[in-house]
């Protein structure tokens, strides 16, 4: 099969290379996917470059954890109807070697899911870690029917996820962006009310909103907002954060504390199993109904996969995503 990898963590144009290996084989329990569209995400890029100190869990890695395919082939145990079923993949390269960067990709059965005939593959492969971080950030404390739901970065891949996961599950929706520029791409059919960071006084404009404060917090730059997102919260709020820009980072304890607010840490790999499946359920019903799109920037082909982590390392908006030669 023509292939992605690396044997050793560096730059992309340094370390990553495009060739033939042999094709996969699935054991007992295991589908092999012919992978059409695998999805980059920064953790893919992270394991690549060592950050903050990995070292290389195998010697050689095929990366990238998300994608969208067909099952074709099935090991023991596994039903052989799957055979032609059209998947998305999630968690390929979690604790594994060899990820979707590939024509083809073995994962236990349950890690690949049925992708409904009406739903493109660029979506697919576009649920699995954003996906189901946002699902995980939005109801690992229960459901949110009727709750307020503060989501930082809503143009981001989680946070727009984490969004639309929300509205679908019910609750009202507000909002920030970096900049008042922004405003105008939230979609006003998910977020009620969306605030600019670079307004006078944010805090005050999300309490207009929710005089009672807010009873969820998607984070994903704890250590900038910490004070913002103390300001705002009710009395037993969430704050659910996946990501902060300073690995130690400071938080206003005793104004917490006297508000019972929850901090929740959330760390993809390692998300309970069945937390997984069950956002994995509940994606794809979302999808399914019209309730999930992702914004996908740019597509490169498998022998560009270098561009496409630079492209990723370099931030910027939109989902970027490795198209498989067929």
């Amino acid at each position: 099969m023509l292939a992605s990898w690396y044997d050793e963590q560096g730059p992309a144009t340094a370390v990553l290379r495009v060739g033939e290996l042999p094709d996969p084989e699935p054991g007992p329990g295991e589908v092999r996917v012919r992978v059409t569209v695998s999805g980059v995400n920064p953790g893919d890029t992270k394991k690549r470059r060592g950050w903050l100190g990995s070292s290389m869990p195998y010697p050689r890695v095929i990366p990238h954890s998300d994608a969208a395919g067909v099952v074709d082939a099935v090991g023991d145990g596994v039903d052989a109807r799957r055979v032609g079923q059209r998947v998305w993949v999630y968690g390929a390269q979690s604790y594994r070697p060899f990820g979707t960067a590939a024509q083809y990709t073995v994962v236990p059965e349950d890690l690949a899911v049925p992708l409904p005939d009406h739903l493109g593959d660029e979506l697919g492969a576009s649920l699995g870690i954003p996906g189901i971080t946002a699902h995980r950030t939005v109801f690992s404390d229960g459901p949110v029917d009727g709750r307020t739901v503060l989501v930082h970065g809503v143009l981001g891949g989680v946070g727009s996820l984490a969004a639309q996961l929300a509205r679908w599950g019910g609750a009202t929706v507000l909002a920030t962006v970096r900049r008042g520029d922004d405003l105008d791409r939230v979609d006003p059919a998910v977020v009620s009310h969306a605030v600019a960071l670079d307004s006078a006084d944010p805090a005050a404009a999300i309490r207009t909103y929710a005089p009672e404060g807010v009873d969820r917090i998607i984070e994903v730059a704890l250590s900038d907002n910490a004070d913002l997102d103390t300001a705002v919260a009710a009395t037993d709020a969430v704050i659910a954060a996946y990501a902060t820009r300073a690995d130690r980072t400071e938080i206003p304890f005793w104004p917490l504390l006297f508000n019972n607010v929850t901090l929740r840490l959330l760390g993809s790999d390692d998300f309970p199993a069945e937390a997984r499946r069950q956002a994995a359920r509940d994606l794809t019903a979302a999808a399914a109904v019209g309730a999930l799109t992702v914004d996908v920037g740019d597509r490169y082909p498998l022998e560009n996969i270098a561009k496409a982590h630079d492209r990723v390392d370099a931030g910027g908006r939109g989902r970027v995503l490795v198209t498989i030669p067929q």
